[in-house]
């Protein structure tokens, strides 16, 4: 867009006004790429969590230190 306004030989305030509409579209696609990940990150943690409680509740009664060390990984995000 900026080299478009620059060939066409438009003076250096809309060459500008350019410039500033292309740092305001990339950081609005920055933006919505980080909201995307953030939000493939927390489906990603939630479907870890239905595993780990399948896991323990599959495991029954049985205790052991595996099945303790699991129930306190168990949304363990939100404490930090």
């Amino acid at each position: 867009m900026f080299v478009a306004a620059h060939v066409a030989g438009l003076p250096l305030s809309w060459q500008l006004l350019a410039g500033d509409a292309m740092t305001a579209v990339t950081l609005l696609l920055l933006a919505l790429l980080k909201n995307s990940e953030l939000r493939a990150e927390h489906a990603i943690q939630r479907k870890l969590d239905a595993l780990a409680a399948a896991l323990l509740e599959g495991r029954g009664a049985e205790g052991g230190q595996a099945a303790e060390d699991l129930r306190k990984a168990i949304r363990m995000e939100d404490e930090t």
